[in-house]
């Protein structure tokens, strides 16, 4: 909506009225809430690139222009080594997907030092395995679980979150499992929204953000298209600048990252595709 300049206002109006100048205050200061959001990527899409050469491939991430990445595995680097390839490309750690089994006591401290090294302080978890979300009850579970982590990676400056696929969306029971996890875990708990996945499961990426004010701490960028399965960042259907919107005024949203798991081009060329459409996206 185009803002009504206060000279245009009173040359139309005659005069402006404390209720008018009031109005206009508020829409001034709507404006002014939205901020800039980095832009990071998850290493997931460029896999195959990094076993290959994985200090080249952050190398040429950098270069693209991306801000940060989110780790889905560290192909055998120290973290130590991770967090100096990080530094030498000027590049943020955005987020690591860390497996639920990497939480374990056993693991846990571990877990922790880790992610302080390569200087994260999002661990989302990825997946859920099959047996542990089968019912209303289990999901409510399984948002005990993650408000109890909420409050134990406090102390390490972390938090904890999850990312979603498409089931997450899919009817139980005549209630949405993601909605069930939403509102049965605490505000401190990280809803990583995969825009993509939740289209492709059946729910409404944009509806979604907007019932959850504050928890897409980061957010996946990723394209949906009914009728282009090829589609990539800017070339589906999903209404980004709503999204866009959103997330830097309402959403809490402290990093954008592009996920983009099609083989369409070479993982490389296709992460600079979907940047380059970002930016396209965000200077309309």
């Amino acid at each position: 909506m185009q803002t009504i300049t206060r000279r245009h206002f009173v040359k139309t109006s005659g005069a402006l009225s404390l209720a008018s100048m009031n109005m206009f205050a508020g829409c001034s200061t709507q404006k002014t809430q939205t901020k800039s959001i980095p832009l990071g990527v998850q290493l997931y899409s460029v896999r195959t690139e990094c076993q290959k050469d994985f200090p080249k491939t952050l190398e040429a991430i950098a270069q693209i222009g991306y801000d940060g990445v989110e780790f889905a595995g560290y192909y055998d680097y120290e973290a130590k080594e991770i967090k100096q390839l990080l530094d030498d490309n000027a590049l943020k750690c955005c987020g690591s997907h860390t497996q639920l089994d990497e939480l374990s006591e056993d693991n846990f401290e571990a877990t922790m030092e880790f992610n302080q090294t390569i200087g994260n302080s999002y661990v989302i978890v990825p997946w859920l395995p099959e047996e542990k979300r089968q019912s209303v009850d289990d999901w409510k579970k399984l948002a005990e679980f993650f408000t109890e982590f909420a409050e134990k990676v406090k102390p390490y400056g972390m938090r904890i979150g999850y990312h979603n696929h498409g089931f997450e969306f899919q009817s139980m029971d005549g209630q949405i499992p993601w909605d069930i996890f939403a509102v049965s875990t605490q505000n401190d708990v990280i809803l990583q929204l995969d825009t993509g996945n939740c289209a492709h499961g059946g729910g409404d990426a944009y509806a979604t953000l907007k019932r959850y004010p504050g928890r897409a701490v980061t957010i996946h960028l990723k394209e949906y298209s009914e009728n282009n399965p090829d589609a990539i960042l800017g070339e589906g259907d999903l209404p980004w600048q709503d999204i866009f919107t959103f997330c830097e005024t309402e959403g809490g949203t402290e990093w954008y990252i592009i996920e983009e798991e099609k083989e369409i081009y070479p993982p490389i060329e296709t992460i600079q595709k979907c940047y380059e459409n970002f930016k396209a996206l965000k200077s309309a």
